[in-house]
C-alpha cells in the first residue's frame, strides 16, 4: 500500500457515495504522495473525510476502484479472504442444487458485486476461469486463486485447474495485455458440466468469454417450460444451451442459429452428448440475414428466442443498438405463431431496461403484434447486482405471448 491519497472535487463522488466503487478522473481534485499504477491509495472527499481504500491507475478513466471503505479494514490478505469466502457461502445459499457442491458450475466472483473489482471467476465443476480487468486486482490474481482453492477445499471441493481468460479488449483500456493461459499445471480444457439437467463441454480456452454463459441458467429453465410439444427458434445459440433446455424440456424439434462455426460444432456436440441430436438442428447463419428468408418461407414457430451478444459497449453506441434490438425483435415476432411466445433478452448495461422494452414496444407495433408480458427476468443470482454499482445490473430477459392485431 503506498503513502498516497486522493481528494475528490467537490460535489463529486456521486455514484462512489450512492453505493458504487467507481471514482473517475475528472472526479479527482488532488494526489498527495508517491504511488506506482495499481497501488492501494487512501480516498478523501474535498474537505479531508475519510472514504476507504482502493487502488490507482491513471491509465484508465476509472481511476480509482474502491476495496474497503472502512479505516480499520486495509486491503490485506485477510480482508481478500474474507471477500472470497463470503462470495462462496453467498453461491451455496442461492443456487442450492440437488447435485454435489463439487459438481456445483457457477460465478464465484462478479467483480465489483463481490468487491472485488475487476475480476471475475467462474467455477465449472473443478474448473475455475478467471478473467481479470483492471490493474490492482490483475496485481492480485495469483493471491486471489490460491485463497479460492482454499476456500473451496474447506468444503471438500478440490479445484484441479485454473485457466485465464483475461483477454477482452477492454484491457487495454487500464493499460494491460490481452493474456491468456494456464495458472499452474496444465489440464484438459474441455470440461463437462450439469445445468438443469442438461450436460455441456465447457471449452475453456476457445469458447466465448469464459466458455460458458452461466447468467441465464433460470432463463433457460424458465423459456423450456413453454415448450412440450412446441416447435422451437433459438437465435444466437452460440452452444446450444437454450436449445438444449428446449429439447429436454419435451419440444418437438427446435432450430439453434448462430454466426459462429464453432460454436455449432460445440453445439451439435452438446446435442449427442445429452442423446438431443434427432431433436435438435443446428445452422451456421446470420440471424440478421435468417430470419427474413424464413419469413419469406412462410416458416412460424410456437416459440422464439432471440439471445444476442450485446450490441452496444458504450454509451455512444446505444442510438445504433437500438435499432438492432428493434430489427431483430421485430424480424423475431412476425416468425411467432399467433399466440406463441417470445423470449428476448439484452445483456448490455448501457441498454437500460426502461429503453429496452420501450424497443420491444416499437418493434411490436412495426411487426403489427401485440405483447403480452408473461414474465421479466434478469441474470442469475450468483451474478449479483450491487445496488448504486450501475455495471452489475446488465442482463435483461422478458418472455411475451406473442398475439396477431386485433
Amino acid at each position: 500500500m503506498s503513502d498516497a491519497k486522493v481528494f475528490l472535487k467537490k460535489g463529486q463522488g456521486r455514484e462512489l457515495k450512492s453505493g458504487g466503487l467507481w471514482v473517475y478522473d475528472n472526479e479527482i481534485e488532488k494526489v498527495e504522495g508517491s504511488f506506482d499504477n495499481g497501488d492501494i491509495i487512501e480516498l478523501h472527499d474535498f474537505d479531508g473525510y475519510f472514504m476507504g481504500y482502493g487502488f490507482i491507475n491513471t491509465a484508465s478513466k476509472i481511476r480509482v476502484r474502491m476495496m474497503s471503505r472502512k479505516k480499520d479494514h486495509p486491503v490485506t490478505k485477510e480482508l481478500i479472504e474474507k471477500r472470497i469466502r463470503d462470495a462462496w457461502e453467498y453461491r451455496k445459499a442461492v443456487m442450492a442444487t440437488n447435485e454435489p457442491i463439487e459438481q456445483l458450475s457457477c460465478r464465484l466472483v462478479f467483480g465489483e458485486a463481490d468487491f472485488l473489482p475487476g475480476i471475475t471467476i467462474d467455477k465449472f465443476s473443478d474448473v475455475l476461469v478467471i478473467e481479470s480487468l483492471a490493474l490492482g486486482t490483475d496485481r492480485m490474481k495469483e493471491l486471489i486463486v490460491e485463497l479460492c482453492k482454499k476456500v473451496l477445499l474447506e468444503d471438500g471441493v478440490k479445484i484441479r485447474g485454473v485457466y485465464e481468460r483475461s483477454d477482452a479488449k477492454v484491457r487495454e483500456l487500464e493499460g494491460l495485455e490481452r493474456i491468456k493461459g494456464f495458472i499452474g499445471n496444465p489440464f484438459d480444457t474441455k470440461v463437462i458440466i450439469t445445468e438443469n439437467g442438461v450436460k455441456y463441454y465447457v471449452d475453456v480456452e476457445n469458447g466465448q468469454k469464459t466458455g460458458f454463459f452461466l447468467d441465464q441458467k433460470n432463463n433457460r429453465k424458465a423459456i423450456a417450460s413453454f415448450c412440450k410439444g412446441k416447435k422451437v427458434l433459438d437465435c444466437f445459440t452460440h452452444t446450444g444451451s437454450f436449445a438444449l433446455n428446449c429439447a429436454a424440456n419435451g419440444a418437438e424439434s427446435v432450430l439453434g442459429v448462430d454466426a459462429s462455426d464453432l460454436g455449432c460444432k460445440q453445439a451439435e456436440e452438446n446435442a449427442e452428448l445429452n442423446g438431443l441430436e434427432n431433436i435438435v438442428t443446428f445452422q451456421c447463419a446470420d440471424v440478421f440475414e435468417l430470419l427474413p428468408d424464413l419469413e419469406k418461407k412462410g416458416e412460424k414457430f410456437d416459440v422464439v428466442i432471440l439471445d444476442p451478444p450485446a450490441f452496444t459497449k458504450s454509451r455512444a453506441s446505444v442510438k445504433k443498438a437500438t435499432t438492432g434490438y428493434k430489427e431483430i425483435n421485430m424480424r423475431g415476432m412476425r416468425l411467432v405463431k399467433d399466440g406463441g411466445y417470445l423470449a428476448t433478452c439484452s445483456c448490455s448495461h448501457f441498454m437500460d431496461e426502461e429503453l429496452f422494452l420501450k424497443t420491444i414496444q416499437d418493434a411490436a407495433r412495426d411487426a403489427h403484434k401485440r405483447l403480452k408480458q408473461v414474465e421479466f427476468r434478469q441474470q442469475a443470482a450468483d451474478h449479483p447486482i450491487l445496488v448504486g454499482g450501475a455495471a452489475s445490473y446488465y442482463l435483461k430477459f422478458v418472455i411475451y405471448q406473442v398475439c396477431d392485431e386485433m
